[in-house]
């Protein structure tokens, strides 16, 4: 198998989970209730011997949301969180010598960076998105998961640039009751019940210089964090590995026991695989498609026929019937709804 696993420990509990665990523990909470069922002890903290799984670092989430119902933890926890005091990595980040970098750190390195998720880059002549992906199978964390990144990500490119930077942002749910939490941490430019999570941004933001950075620093840490990259997968999870392997091929996707025969698993050993992942072969190809038709349709301006012809669709007639199963809306309502977001954007 490649990429790493939802069950397998190798998240130092003295990193990423520790600034949640500071924050919880600010506020009086007992920190055994707060290590409940995520077999981790103090003693394992404060030593730096102790290591979390992905499924043990959302159970630490949901406990701390449980104990501590703040609607502003998760933006409170992500403004914490980068470019921290976590070794190379943190040394990767930090020496980012422009935007292009620190999205590189993000893109390439998340098993080291934020093992909960993915992240898929998109660049074309006007602007950037960044696509944040399930790794793990969050299920009930994913949103906490999500306004966690953006804050993070918003919070550290702000510092290492010097400017806030006008991201937009995109989230699948639906819009909360009282979003005054979403624009004091992140700004106003949100939009929610989308098909994706993401942030967007101008593309001219790329490649300007940032201050402070270090090429040597950045190169001597880059090479400090590849030996803990898996040779086949990079920094993904078996999930999103398996998922950028089908996006490549989605004008003709393989069977489920084509994609296991490289893996050098049965196809029901890949089930078992997948389930524990949070999903199933079908789901990561319908999103793998589902994703690439909505970048193609947001960012590129493709018509529902030439989208129908990249993913080998006989005729514009069933894409736009999977299209809907797979997201609930037509292509073309999906098109309105991202060309008034893009106008909104990027007003002509």
């Amino acid at each position: 198998m490649s990429g790493y696993l939802t069950d397998q420990a190798f998240i130092p509990a003295h990193h990423q989970p520790a600034v949640l665990i500071d924050l919880i523990h600010d506020q009086g909470i007992d920190l055994h209730r707060l290590l409940r069922h995520t077999g981790l002890f103090q003693e394992q903290i404060l030593s730096g011997e102790g290591r979390l799984s992905p499924h043990s670092w959302l159970q630490l989430i949901h406990n701390a949301r449980r104990l501590f119902p703040d609607p502003e933890l998760s933006f409170r926890y992500g403004q914490r969180l980068f470019p921290g005091h976590y070794g190379a990595i943190s040394a990767l980040l930090g020496n980012a010598g422009n935007l292009h970098d620190a999205l590189q750190v993000f893109t390439g390195f998340s098993k080291l960076v934020f093992p909960l998720l993915g992240a898929h880059l998109t660049i074309t002549d006007r602007h950037l998105c960044l696509h944040w992906l399930d790794s793990c199978g969050n299920g009930s964390e994913h949103r906490f998961v999500i306004e966690t990144a953006m804050a993070g990500l918003a919070s550290v490119t702000r510092w290492l640039s010097g400017e806030r930077l006008p991201w937009a942002f995109q989230f699948r749910h639906a819009r909360p009751s009282y979003p005054e939490q979403y624009q004091v941490h992140l700004g106003d430019t949100l939009y929610f019940d989308g098909h994706l999570d993401a942030m967007i941004l101008p593309r001219r933001y790329l490649e300007t210089a940032w201050p402070g950075a270090s090429a040597i620093a950045w190169q001597a840490a880059k090479q400090q964090c590849l030996p803990h990259l898996d040779p086949q997968a990079g920094g993904d999870s078996f999930r999103i590995y398996l998922y950028r392997q089908l996006q490549q091929q989605l004008a003709r996707p393989p069977s489920l026991r084509q994609v296991a025969s490289p893996l050098q698993c049965s196809p029901a050993t890949l089930k078992r695989r997948l389930s524990s992942q949070g999903c199933h072969y079908q789901q990561l190809l319908d999103d793998a498609r589902l994703h690439q038709a909505i970048h193609w349709l947001q960012f590129h301006g493709y018509s529902t026929e030439q989208v129908a012809r990249q993913l080998n669709f006989t005729d514009s007639t069933n894409f736009r019937r999977s299209f809907k199963r797979w997201s609930g809306l037509t292509p073309a309502a999906c098109q309105r709804a991202l060309a008034a977001t893009m106008h909104s954007l990027f007003p002509v």
